[in-house]
């Protein structure tokens, strides 16, 4: 029983693998007649890049003012909780909180400052009241001292002259001390209104800073200003600022509402590329997101200067494509696939990459049995056009057959070589003809006149010619 099972077993293997054979078999069979028409027509010249779409505007979620910020000494700000990037808010909705830690500390230090200010303010207004109380009570003392003297002085006439005279030199110290003193009181009166006027000051400066630090503490609560779609905004690193990331008191953005009724695609250009691309060329853009969509747009904008990219040593161009049509299914952020339209040419021969073969300096392409010489131009990412040897809908092959090599090799006429490899070749004198009729003018020439320059010409004509005589006497 045991040998049976054997033998069914090795049957069973034998013709599993007489199957894979026959289908290595087939699928080699199938590479070898794998042939393409030669087209001809319409020929495209694109660049293909990824890029990301964004609003062309937007309005900007502000924090509190810089210059609030700014007094009170707050140069960075942190985002405590945010809504989700996307979600749709009415005008008045709430959006964002900012970390408030900092300027709580500040608030409760100027409320000792503002509490001390006012008991300052309290302390000198007593002190000034009972300074100028007192003196108001000597003033009066003073005033009844003078009356006193006066009656002296009217009742000394009976005395002799000299308590007379001392008398009326009392009344006069009396006098002079009533008036000193009226003076002086005038004069503690306004050191009064001064002091009370610098505490007054200083409370109310502390009194209007906490406000602003309280109404300050108001705006970190954001609130959107209309409606729309939050999208976060993007730092310098490019990473979009969500909770817990950090806000300049100089620009204090938290997050943007697009205008969605009209985008564009961000794109980077690698700087092999970047000479291929200008403003206005079309593209044909696709969203990774719907396959199935497809839309148009042309290039706006394209970088000077370029940038290197993250964790690479490429060199990348920033390029900005509008999106032409609106389309309520596009969102900030989608991926996109930017195919730019840098040439088109018509009424060509072209034919797929992979059919060309090489030889040193030479390309050529598989036919039924011979191997055709070609002459290449300009090329996709997927075809290249041929300036020279291929006729349209000639059958060639797209990969390498068996035997090939054994296929006898047609070469092209040098003529038709000549005419698509070698430029053509100008003499001097034909060069300066050429730099005077588009009127560039040689330096050498600038100072010359019209017949000196044509003397000059015929002189180089003529020692070109024993030039070239000289050699061929010598060979």
């Amino acid at each position: 029983m045991k040998k049976r099972n054997i033998y069914i077993l090795s049957i069973i293997t034998i013709i599993i693998l007489i199957f894979i054979f026959t289908l290595v078999d087939f699928g080699e069979s199938d590479k070898k007649v794998v042939m393409v028409p030669v087209k001809f027509g319409l020929f495209q010249i694109e660049v293909t890049t990824t890029g990301e779409l964004e609003a062309k505007s937007s309005d900007k979620i502000y924090g509190p003012s810089t210059s609030s910020l700014r007094d009170a000494r707050i140069s960075q700000l942190r985002i405590e909780d945010i809504i989700p990037d996307g979600t749709v808010v009415d005008s008045g909705d709430y959006v964002a909180r900012l970390d408030r830690t900092d300027l709580e500390n500040k608030i409760m230090d100027q409320e000792i400052d503002v509490e001390q200010a006012r008991s300052q303010f309290i302390k000198t207004q007593l002190d000034t009241t009972m300074e100028l109380r007192n003196a108001r009570n000597d003033l009066i003392n003073l005033n009844f001292a003078l009356e006193e003297r006066q009656i002296t002085v009217d009742q000394s006439k009976y005395e002799p002259p000299a308590t007379q005279r001392q008398a009326i030199i009392d009344l006069d110290k009396a006098k002079r001390a009533y008036e000193q003193a009226v003076k002086n009181y005038d004069l503690r009166l306004e050191k009064a209104k001064a002091e009370m006027s610098d505490v007054g000051a200083d409370l109310r400066s502390d009194e209007n800073r906490l406000s602003q630090f309280l109404e300050l503490k108001k705006h970190f609560m954001i609130r959107a200003p209309k409606s729309g779609m939050v999208i976060y905004r993007r730092g310098w690193d490019g990473k979009k600022q969500g909770i817990n990331s950090q806000i300049s008191s100089w620009d204090p953005v938290i997050a943007t509402l697009p205008n969605l009724k009209e985008m564009n695609s961000k794109t980077y250009i690698n700087e092999i590329d970047i000479s291929k691309i200008q403003k206005g060329q079309k593209v044909e853009i696709g969203i990774d997101a719907f396959p199935e969509k497809h839309y148009t747009g042309s290039i706006i904008e394209i970088a000077n200067m370029g940038e290197q990219m993250a964790n690479s040593n490429a060199k990348v161009f920033e390029v900005i494509i509008k999106v032409n049509e609106y389309d309520s299914i596009l969102r900030p952020s989608m991926t996109t696939k930017n195919t730019i339209i840098t040439d088109v040419i018509d009424s060509v021969i072209y034919i797929p990459i992979e059919c060309i073969q090489n030889n040193d300096s030479m390309s050529y392409v598989l036919t039924s049995r011979n191997k055709k010489q070609i002459i290449s131009g300009k090329n996709n990412e997927n075809e290249i056009i041929i300036k020279a040897g291929l006729e349209k809908n000639e059958m060639i092959y797209l990969i390498h057959p068996e035997g090939a090599d054994d296929y006898k090799l047609i070469l092209l006429d040098s003529a038709i070589i000549k005419k698509y490899t070698i430029p053509p070749r100008d003499t001097a004198a034909e060069k300066e003809k050429k730099s005077m009729k588009v009127g560039k003018m040689p330096e050498q020439f600038k100072n010359m006149s019209k017949e000196d320059i044509q003397k000059m010409i015929k002189n180089k004509r003529r020692q070109g010619k024993k030039d070239r005589g000289g050699k061929s006497q010598k060979n």
